[in-house]
């Protein structure tokens, strides 16, 4: 019996690196087709995911919790998901499976 992995992409384990960097980091590139979103409650997460979740009603909900939360300033260069991350690795595996 298989089972499908979440098209999404920890940071840590992206492939690629940039060489250039902002405020002496390394800055991880970000696929075409693919977006920065931040997850969790304490500890935030980086996820590289697909640009087509955005089409998605429940992952449009997030986006709503988002707004609401934090507006439109994301001083982390990401968007910042006020979810746990369980819940969102949840999400993205059900995307993932339509």
């Amino acid at each position: 019996m298989g089972f499908r992995l979440p098209r999404i992409v920890n940071a840590k384990q992206s492939p690629r690196r940039s060489s250039s960097s902002r405020n002496g980091a390394s800055v991880v590139d970000v696929p075409k087709g693919y977006f920065t979103v931040y997850v969790g409650e304490e500890q935030k997460k980086r996820f590289v995911i697909p640009l087509s979740y955005l089409n998605q009603p429940s992952f449009q909900d997030l986006l709503s919790q988002a707004e609401e939360e934090f507006g439109y300033d994301h001083p982390m260069g990401g968007i910042t998901i006020p979810c746990s991350e369980d819940h969102f690795l949840d999400l993205t595996c059900s995307l993932n499976g339509s």
